[in-house]
């Protein structure tokens, strides 16, 4: 079955209804490595629940919650899964998520743009996450590159493709960061952030990493995005999480657990809440997340 663009944008989603704990909250962190040094005490109250003020959530966490699973991977999408890849990463935080709740995860696909032939298809899927009383606590959304979906507009007799998002903004290339920020990611840390709910098993399998092209398992991409809001919020926002509102990411290159995320933040001259961002791997001196941008209050 091949892609279709009426089916897909008008794909049902039923609300998913998530009951987060502290536990929850705490096995996040964990698996983005805070507690790697139990002598942090910048890292504590995102992993214990008696740290002083009590627990805090990464806002990052946001966009593993009323996530509706792999549903790409279902038959009736037509989506050549083994070769869909995380394109970008956007989140807008409306409020300081609590460290746990019942809310309700809303979502839908919102554009579908096609490359062309061989060149693959844009895929947005957004996510309108509101507390069980219908709070709206942030609005996320995935942009994914279709890498073996290219073409369909013009199969069926023609069909739609959607202009694309506005584009993000390149990082400077003309001055060197305002905040440098080092994270070691655990050799195991694809397996652990698979818990959050994103099962593929591109982050597990050797032999569907394989398949997809890669030497081995690489990291969720969502995992690297936490990395780098965590970076933010020590760097620029003295370690509270409550001050990154926003932020938005491309993913450039896999990376593989084991290898160390140098993040790199620069300020803008037009506001001074407003940080771009891009991160590298430091073992291969490879960009692996750019066209970083964030808000931070």
């Amino acid at each position: 079955m091949a892609v279709s663009y009426q089916h897909l944008k008008q794909r049902p989603f039923a609300p998913v209804r998530q009951r987060y704990t502290e536990r929850d909250t705490m096995l996040y962190a964990l698996s983005l490595g805070l507690g790697n040094d139990p002598l942090d005490a910048a890292a504590l109250p995102f992993v214990f629940e008696g740290a002083a003020g009590g627990l805090r959530t990464l806002p990052s966490q946001a966009v593993v919650l009323g996530y509706p699973g792999f549903w790409a991977r279902e038959a009736d999408t037509g989506i050549d899964w083994v070769k869909l890849l995380h394109g970008e990463q956007r989140m807008r935080l409306h409020r300081t998520l609590p460290a746990s709740a019942d809310i309700v995860g809303h979502n839908r696909i919102t554009h579908l743009t096609d490359k062309g032939e061989g060149k693959g298809a844009i895929m947005v899927t957004e996510r309108r996450l509101e507390t069980a009383d219908g709070e709206l606590l942030a609005t996320v959304q995935q942009v994914s590159f279709l890498r073996g979906d290219g073409g369909y507009s013009q199969r069926d007799g023609g069909q739609p493709s959607d202009d694309p998002l506005p584009a993000l903004r390149p990082t400077p290339e003309d001055r060197a960061p305002d905040f440098t920020d080092i994270q070691a990611i655990r050799p195991e840390a694809a397996l652990l952030y698979r818990l959050m709910g994103d099962f593929n098993p591109l982050h597990a399998d050797p032999a569907v990493a394989k398949a997809a092209g890669f030497e081995r398992p690489i990291l969720h991409g969502l995992a690297s995005y936490g990395l780098v809001a965590h970076a933010l919020v020590r760097q620029c926002a003295d370690h509270d999480p409550s001050r990154l509102r926003a932020l938005d990411i491309r993913f450039t290159a896999p990376v593989f657990p084991g290898e160390t995320l140098v993040t790199e933040i620069w300020r803008t001259p037009d506001h001074p809440n407003h940080f771009q961002v891009r991160a590298r791997v430091a073992e291969r001196d490879k960009v692996v997340l750019s066209h970083g941008w964030a808000e931070i209050a």
